[in-house]
């Protein structure tokens, strides 16, 4: 079995420490749709749940991408 990701918690940190920019330009990147759902519940149960609405937005767009099937063209 795999161990968790460690890049959630780093987000949160980031946010902890007042760079919430920084932490949507990591979600931006983020390295998958399981690790985006992660920060999701840790973002959700922590105390101040709904303080970055803008973070909220940015993992919602990612997930929406993520999630996406791609689109391509036959050779």
């Amino acid at each position: 079995m795999a161990s968790p990701s460690p890049w959630p918690g780093k987000i949160v940190a980031l946010l902890r420490a007042g760079n919430a920019t920084a932490a949507i330009a990591q979600v931006r990147v983020a390295p998958s749709v399981k690790d985006l759902r992660a920060l999701q519940k840790q973002l959700a149960a922590s105390p101040v749940a709904g303080r970055w609405p803008a973070v909220e937005a940015a993992i919602a767009e990612s997930l929406e991408a993520l999630s996406a099937p791609r689109l391509h063209r036959s050779p």
